[in-house]
């Protein structure tokens, strides 16, 4: 049998108790699904998703170590790496995992582990060339950088970096807390948002998988802001933070040659007049790049913006419901037909059908449980 899949989508797939091969090749993918240990959660989840009917099935679950997180796969879609609460090592400190992706079934197969030195890992991104692992560690206000070999494992770290300070909000900011790492398309520099300082750090990429803070080497954000997550978009002229205590989106104008961000815009997530707790969460964009989204937990939303290529300033298009709590993490499929968002308190991934012209979502009727859901991508 030839190898099926190519450019990270799932032509054919050979399921593990069936002889039959999926018909229609091109119509179904595997998403991965990332889940905190709580509620009978088993792991990592490996999804088949039919991307005719909208609908999910489970082909496979990993149960190493506790509570799977955040996921990130290599350039050349070969291996998935995932962060862990606990890995199975002595430390007991945070881990990640490197999986084998079986090319016919998208099954993972554990290939190594290594410590991130520190506790609560929140985010994990991979070097655009294939070079590095980051991790962000919220637990250890650090950034941890592990160099991958050419055979997909996690060498030990080559880079282990604490950050300092701290900002206005009593009960969030006394430290910091990095939650998100997001290397530049070319792989040069890395963003790291730190919810705890207000700052998106900014570190200039060395030989070796060394951090060293660029030239401007951070951009400070509005005082209990929180900055959690972060994306450029492909145009690499502009870049987009969600705060998550303040849940605003800010908008930078990005210099490709230093790494400097400046502030363009800062925009409310809410409906106006909404006053309610509520906390930001998670941002991507469509994949023409015309849109952005982005989710709320309190007002338990997406709100869904329209992108201006031209100056990077936003327009606010509209809000939708979740259908559920604490929409932690969403992922928007690569034909742009549909969202899938992951509800964590309330175990649900709910499936959207989105208009690529309008950028609107609408509930497709489907709806998935995961115990505990926190990270949902597709192959």
């Amino acid at each position: 049998m030839k190898k099926l899949i190519s450019f990270g989508f799932v032509l054919t797939l050979l399921i593990a108790d069936s002889s039959e091969l999926l018909a229609q090749p091109g119509t179904k993918s595997i998403i991965y699904a990332g889940s905190s240990s709580a509620r009978g959660s088993k792991g990592i989840y490996v999804l088949e998703f039919d991307q005719q009917k909208g609908t999910l099935k489970e082909l496979q679950t990993v149960t190493e170590g506790s509570s799977p997180g955040f996921l990130a796969f290599s350039p050349n879609k070969e291996f998935l790496y995932s962060i862990y609460g606990k890995g199975t090592l002595e430390d007991g400190n945070g881990a990640v995992m490197s999986f084998k992706i079986d090319p016919f079934t998208g099954f993972l197969k554990k290939v190594n582990e290594q410590s991130v030195g520190g506790k609560g890992p929140a985010h994990i991104s991979i070097d655009p060339k294939g070079r590095f692992a980051y991790t962000a560690n919220y637990g250890d206000a650090s950034v941890t950088v592990f160099p991958i070999n050419s055979d997909g494992t996690l060498a030990k770290a080559s880079d282990y970096v604490k950050h300092t300070g701290s900002s206005t909000n009593p009960q969030r900011q006394k430290e910091p807390h990095p939650h998100s790492s997001i290397p530049s398309a070319d792989g040069k520099f890395l963003y790291v948002s730190d919810l705890g300082t207000d700052k998106i750090m900014i570190y200039e990429v060395m030989n070796g998988g060394k951090l060293k803070p660029a030239a401007v080497p951070f951009v400070q954000v509005a005082a209990g802001s929180g900055p959690r997550h972060f994306k450029i978009h492909k145009n690499g002229k502009f870049a987009y933070s969600v705060d998550e205590l303040s849940n605003t989106i800010v908008a930078f104008k990005v210099n490709k040659k230093t790494g400097a961000l400046t502030i363009i815009e800062r925009l409310s997530m809410l409906p106006e007049g909404y006053s309610e707790v509520t906390y930001a969460s998670d941002v991507h964009f469509s994949p023409d790049g015309k849109f952005i989204y982005a989710t709320n937990r309190g007002h338990e939303s997406v709100v869904i913006y329209g992108v201006n290529a031209k100056n990077g300033k936003l327009n606010i298009i509209g809000h939708e419901s979740t259908g559920g709590k604490h929409p932690r993490n969403f992922m928007i499929s690569k034909s742009g037909e549909y969202v899938l968002v992951g509800n964590t308190n309330t175990d649900n991934v709910v499936i959207f059908n989105r208009d690529n012209k309008t950028g609107l979502l609408k509930p497709n009727g489907v709806q998935y449980t995961i115990p505990a859901v926190s990270c949902l991508i597709e192959l």
